[in-house]
């Protein structure tokens, strides 16, 4: 059985390596929280076509990579909203890599169901215009920091298929 004298100086001693592991947390966040990261914006949605699947409209999302090498991309998720709505979601797996030292310019297809389309179109005026919002999730797999993912977001309207685009 151990003294009181020897629990307390085990005691003392794991409160000292306790304070020192703090110590280094709070290091390592402080040096990770001022490390740079992607950019990202939306520069514009627009209404690509009509296929057998639905209606397809593309995002061009502008990435400004702050590292002179290569990132790797691990996914881009979105959301496309209407009011409330959502009205498409998905994910793209491994879409590419950022160029070290420059902006990339990622094409994110939107496709939406002809179901969702044609309530949509049912419940919109003479304007065939609908709001949206488009969040889009970038996923990165940065070295020593791992991944992290970078949330974009734009609003506006785009132009629902007349009946012309289907045929």
């Amino acid at each position: 059985m151990a003294s009181s004298a020897e629990q307390k100086e085990v005691e003392e001693n794991g409160s000292m390596i306790s304070g020192l592991l703090d110590k280094a947390k709070g290091f390592f966040a402080e040096k990770l929280a001022n490390v740079p990261t992607p950019e990202a914006a939306v520069d514009n949605v627009d209404f690509k076509g009509v296929t057998r699947q639905g209606v397809d409209y593309h995002a061009k999302v502008s990435v400004k990579n702050p590292y002179s090498q290569t990132i790797p991309i691990c996914q881009i998720s979105y959301v496309l909203k209407s009011a409330t709505r959502t009205i498409a979601s998905g994910t793209i797996p491994d879409p590419g890599s950022l160029v070290g030292n420059k902006t990339t310019v990622l094409d994110v297809p939107v496709k939406v169901a002809y179901s969702i389309a044609v309530s949509l179109m049912k419940d919109i005026g003479s304007d065939w215009d609908i709001d949206y919002q488009l969040d889009i999730g970038l996923t990165f797999d940065i070295p020593v920091v791992g991944d992290i993912t970078i949330p974009v977001s734009t609003q506006g309207e785009i132009k629902l298929p007349s009946l012309r685009d289907f045929f």
